[in-house]
């Protein structure tokens, strides 16, 4: 991989005059670029080798009224020892959470089975898959990805000059690993796996991706995004961290975002080779953009696994339902092991949000391989039963 020999200061300012000040603010490209699209009444669209357009919610509830079911959230979290533990610390919100961070890293490095020095810590990990981005894309390149999946990475990646290699997954929903492998070239600075998928929910064979990742790293670097593996029947089992740890150019994501339940309190990292975590570092400091209550909190959902497991029974058991409830109201929908399900609507997605969003039901929709589908998030038992109630008198 190349590496840069900008500091942050020149990097700074050499984004700041060749692409404006909004290519160095993740957050802002995606939220102008949704403001844009509800403005126009269009869709938020993505280019790619194959369509693939996710369709912006039309906002015409308030949102109190709505049964959340579109981000992927586990309705059951945080734990309520760490909603204490955040309470608590906010007291201490006048320092800086250089200390307890620590701690925290130490106990992931013992968890992950790696030295302190490979964590990248970030106020969630869709936010370490952009700054990725930012650096590893600056001077151009391409990233190789799996279509559809998660466009954080690649929505940024672009937005600083890079180009989007996109390969259709399989019939099976798989990650097409021949395929992305074969598309790697001179160009390349990064194959990106999202290993369970979002936003198709599908989950790709371990040992299959294993050796792709142990071979390919060592031509290019390998992220994979590991936001909702603890949700999938194997867990952590089936993590690349063991790559990491023997010494792979491999960067595996994590987030306290979902089986956590702290998505609002923005917390997650990143592990990889030192060097490769260091180039990254040169421009940002992940840690500080994490609040000292939310450390607090992801320290001791840790020490939580009890919670962690209950939620994921419960969020499994709810899925279940939800798939049985689509078989037999014959939805077609792809294999899922995490906390949302995907499946074919027969109507244009825009159109069906504002049927679904009516019934004080929020989902998503997207338009990919030709066809429209509804993403549904899985919360309690009860608000899945709320959601089939409104499929049932949507498509009657």
């Amino acid at each position: 991989m190349k590496t840069s020999n900008f500091s942050r200061r020149e990097w700074l300012k050499k984004g700041t005059l060749s692409l404006g000040a909004l290519a160095l603010v993740p957050h802002e490209i995606w939220s102008n670029n949704v403001i844009k699209a509800q403005k126009e009444g269009k869709t938020f669209l993505y280019n790619s080798n194959h369509q693939f357009n996710e369709f912006t919610p039309p906002f015409t509830k308030e949102e109190n009224t709505l049964t959340i079911l579109r981000s992927n959230e586990n309705p059951y979290g945080p734990p309520p020892k760490s909603a204490k533990a955040f309470q608590d610390e906010v007291f201490n919100g006048n320092r800086y959470a250089w200390k307890t961070l620590n701690e925290l890293e130490e106990k992931i490095a013992k968890n992950e089975g790696i030295n302190k020095n490979q964590i990248l810590m970030g106020p969630g990990s869709s936010d370490l898959l952009e700054k990725v981005a930012m650096v590893f894309f600056q001077n151009g390149g391409n990233v190789i990805s799996a279509d559809p999946s998660y466009m954080s990475l690649m929505v940024v990646a672009k937005s600083v000059g890079g180009n989007w290699k996109s390969y259709k997954l399989l019939d099976d929903a798989q990650h097409d690993l021949d395929a992305m492998e074969a598309g790697i070239d001179e160009n390349t600075k990064l194959v990106y796996i999202c290993n369970p998928n979002n936003p198709t929910g599908s989950i790709t064979d371990a040992k299959k991706l294993r050796d792709f990742c142990s071979r390919v790293s060592e031509k290019v670097p390998v992220f994979v995004d590991e936001a909702y593996l603890e949700l999938s029947e194997n867990g952590l089992r089936d993590s690349m961290n063991t790559l990491v740890a023997e010494g792979k150019n491999v960067i595996v994501a994590r987030t306290f975002s979902k089986i956590h339940g702290m998505a609002g309190l923005r917390i997650g990292y990143a592990i990889g080779k030192k060097e490769t975590l260091d180039i990254i570092s040169e421009i940002t400091r992940g840690g500080m953009g994490i609040t000292g209550p939310s450390v607090a909190a992801a320290t001791t959902s840790l020490e939580n696994q009890d919670f962690l497991d209950a939620c994921k029974t419960k969020i499994t058991d709810a899925r279940i339902y939800t798939m049985r409830y689509l078989k037999d109201k014959n939805f077609s929908y792809l294999p899922s092991e995490t906390n949302f399900i995907i499946f074919e609507i027969p109507m244009e997605g825009s159109a069906f949000l504002k049927k679904i969003y009516a019934k004080n039901v929020a989902v998503k929709s997207f338009k990919f391989w030709d066809k429209n589908w509804c993403r549904v998030s899985i919360g309690t038992m009860d608000e899945m039963k709320l959601f089939t109630k409104a499929m049932t008198e949507i498509f009657a």
